[in-house]
């Protein structure tokens, strides 16, 4: 089975959400994360766009990777200006990588009402963009922008743009949902067509407006493109980024490709609090895999299977992904739940001990009285200390 190419945009796209402002050491020591993580491409930023993605390409030049390649971003030639004369093309040669990826826009709409510029001129700014890049010897992206929206309004377009791009040299095409309002079933039909036209590698970027980006790029995977773009924990602007904290072990454990060594996924979960606290963002405790409730158990029931067998209630091994188990004590507890967190904290209780029934009914107890000890371990160990009267009841 062939190996999933991620590409990660985290320090572009990811940068985009809300609240989130990287400085350029920030982003260098991601970039030593995402390497060392397997990451097969690194999107860096936007060089023509603002000086800190300049002095973070002229960095990174000197930084030697060795799992990714760093990649520069940027747009097609503006229109009536010649690709030698564009700031955008000169910046994005001047950041010094070898790949670089390119958006352009492929939805009428677009061309018309944001570029002001004819169909025929918006197929030369991307034909002639690409072949000048290769040239000069680059490896090129072509992110097609809006593709699945442009395909919906103007199918016949939208396919003119990435044979455009095709014919100018592009080394792969991604096809962008970047409104992120793509169903899956949407997906299928679109690549099935555009499979058919073009020859060349495809990729994926889906914005998750919709909730579908995670679900649409693992499809687009069942249809056969090679590449998948987005980022660490799903950030990005509006509702985010296809979440590669999702994606990645979706493709790895559920789907069979091959995308990082075993290893390198159970850094998975280091990862994704490490970009949080990068991006200066509370982690998302419910994420899938790599949340601090992802698995959690709480109820008493749930609680007595897992420890027979954790699959009963777990569709993955924790360790796999690098996070761990974990047991609530609270009013839904059963002798289960009590027990296991015990011989965690080095107790030892078991179902036959009279002050296993005494410890689960007297947090029962006081519970109902308002108390919480689900983020209580100190009040637990404080109480079952008590109950086992290892300590005095006054304490």
């Amino acid at each position: 089975m062939n190996k999933i190419d991620i590409y990660d945009t985290t320090l572009r796209d990811g940068s985009q959400r809300e609240g989130v402002s990287l400085s350029v050491a920030d982003k260098l020591k991601i970039v030593g994360k995402l390497d060392e993580f397997g990451i097969s491409c690194i999107e860096g930023g936007w060089p023509g766009s603002n000086p800190k993605d300049i002095e973070f390409f002229r960095r990174a030049s000197k930084v030697k990777l060795k799992n990714a390649r760093l990649c520069a971003f940027s747009s097609t030639r503006r229109p009536g200006i010649a690709v030698t004369e564009d700031k955008n093309i000169r910046a994005l040669v001047e950041a010094g990588t070898k790949t670089v990826t390119l958006f352009g826009k492929s939805w009428d709409f677009h061309v018309h009402d944001a570029l002001e510029t004819t169909l025929a001129e918006n197929l030369a700014m991307i034909k002639e963009s690409i072949e000048y890049l290769k040239a000069l010897g680059h490896e090129v992206f072509f992110d097609a922008e809006h593709y699945f929206d442009g395909y919906k309004a103007n199918p016949d377009y939208a396919l003119a743009t990435i044979e455009a791009a095709a014919a100018g040299g592009a080394d792969l095409i991604v096809l962008c949902d970047t409104n992120g309002g793509l169903m899956p079933w949407e997906l299928i039909a679109i690549l099935a067509v555009v499979k058919d036209r073009i020859k060349i590698p495809l990729g994926i970027h889906a914005h998750d407006d919709s909730g579908m980006a995670t679900a649409n790029s693992l499809l687009a995977v069942r249809e056969g493109i090679t590449q998948v773009q987005g980022t660490i924990n799903g950030y990005g602007e509006r509702c985010g980024n296809a979440n590669l904290c999702t994606i990645i072990p979706n493709l790895q454990l559920k789907m069979g490709f091959p995308v990082v060594t075993p290893e390198q996924l159970r850094g998975l979960t280091k990862l994704s609090r490490f970009i949080a606290e990068q991006a200066n963002i509370a982690p998302a405790d419910h994420q899938p895999y790599v949340g601090f409730y992802s698995f959690a158990h709480k109820g008493g029931i749930h609680v007595d299977a897992v420890s027979k067998k954790p699959a009963t209630y777990e569709h993955a091994e924790p360790e796999q992904i690098g996070n761990q188990r974990r047991i609530l004590v609270s009013e839904l507890a059963g002798r289960s739940n009590i027990i296991l967190k015990t011989n965690h904290n080095n107790f030892k209780l078991d179902k036959g001990r009279t002050e296993t029934a005494a410890v689960l009914q007297r947090i029962k107890e006081l519970e109902h009285y308002g108390y919480q000890f689900e983020g209580a371990e100190g009040s637990f160990e404080l109480l079952v200390l008590k109950m086992m009267k290892v300590l005095p009841a006054s304490l």
